[in-house]
């Protein structure tokens, strides 16, 4: 043990590597259509980010940080920037307003529940499933 280690203490490598979220990347048009019908069978839920704002940064890494991996659920991924297009007719087809970050949930072929900004993060959306 060195000085500093006895000074400040040794720090352990206390990290883990937690398992990856199983994204969807949303990037086509017509895949709007497909969670659509595959709602009818389970839910879908769509995390709209923004990749130029920090508070869509800091909610999305919350929501990794919290996501169950047990769910049976598929969980698709919208960069705003790169999408825009989507995400507007995400608005139009779901009569939903257009935030970001912002998490929807579609059962049914409807978003049954749909939040926004910090409330992502204060909200359990798996009573929404």
């Amino acid at each position: 043990m060195g000085i500093f280690d006895s000074v400040f203490g040794k720090k352990e490598n206390t990290t883990t590597k937690k398992e990856a979220l199983p994204w969807i990347p949303l990037e086509a048009m017509d895949q709007l259509e497909a969670i659509a019908e595959k709602s009818n069978g389970r839910p879908q839920v769509i995390f709209k980010h923004s990749n130029t704002c920090g508070i869509s940064r800091m909610v999305l890494n919350m929501f990794e940080g919290s996501y169950d991996m047990d769910l049976d659920i598929d969980l698709y991924f919208l960069t705003i920037q790169n999408h825009r297009d989507i995400s507007n007719r995400i608005a139009e087809k779901f009569d939903v307003l257009h935030e970001s970050p912002q998490l929807l949930v579609v059962k049914n072929g409807e978003v049954t529940f749909h939040t926004s900004h910090g409330a992502i993060s204060d909200m359990d959306f798996t009573k929404y499933l």
